[in-house]
């Protein structure tokens, strides 16, 4: 990722913009051990309590990295009941990275964010159905099989 995906414009813009990013050697005595760091590249999405929210493991091409972020940026605001917050930044995934392989996950947690805020089934069945017609072999569309039910 050093070489190809972290001197992108975009990714150099979206890091210095909208994260603290930190780097750390995969085998850094201390840190490795306390976030469970076994292989390169590890991004970790943390909250300011140094909780985590996101993980992924291996390569990311620059077009699917700052999906991948904007997908840890709402799972910290959704883990903390920051429904509003969280929407608008899955909103903007999936306008500007719909085709990402975090574009289902985002849905998925779309529809729930929804449902949290207006106390309506009707976002998860929707959600089950963007997910039906656009990623039908996602495990994201298996998980939400119980909405269509709605």
């Amino acid at each position: 990722m050093e070489a190809v995906t972290f001197p992108t414009p975009e990714v150099v813009d979206f890091l210095s913009t909208k994260m603290v990013a930190l780097r750390v050697a995969f085998d850094h005595p201390s840190l490795a051990k306390e976030f469970r760091i076994k292989w390169t590249p590890t991004l970790i999405v943390l909250d300011a309590n140094r909780e985590e929210h996101h993980r992924t493991t291996g390569f990311l091409a620059p077009t699917e990295l700052i999906p991948s972020l904007l997908l840890g940026m709402a799972k910290v605001q959704f883990n903390t009941d920051q429904f509003e917050p969280a929407l608008a930044l899955l909103d903007t995934l999936l306008f500007a990275h719909g085709e990402s392989a975090a574009a289902p996950e985002a849905i998925y947690l779309q529809g729930v964010s929804r449902y949290k805020t207006t106390k309506t089934a009707q976002p998860l069945k929707l959600a089950y159905e963007k997910l039906a017609a656009d990623y039908p072999d996602s495990e994201w569309t298996q998980r939400a099989t119980p909405y269509r039910l709605l």
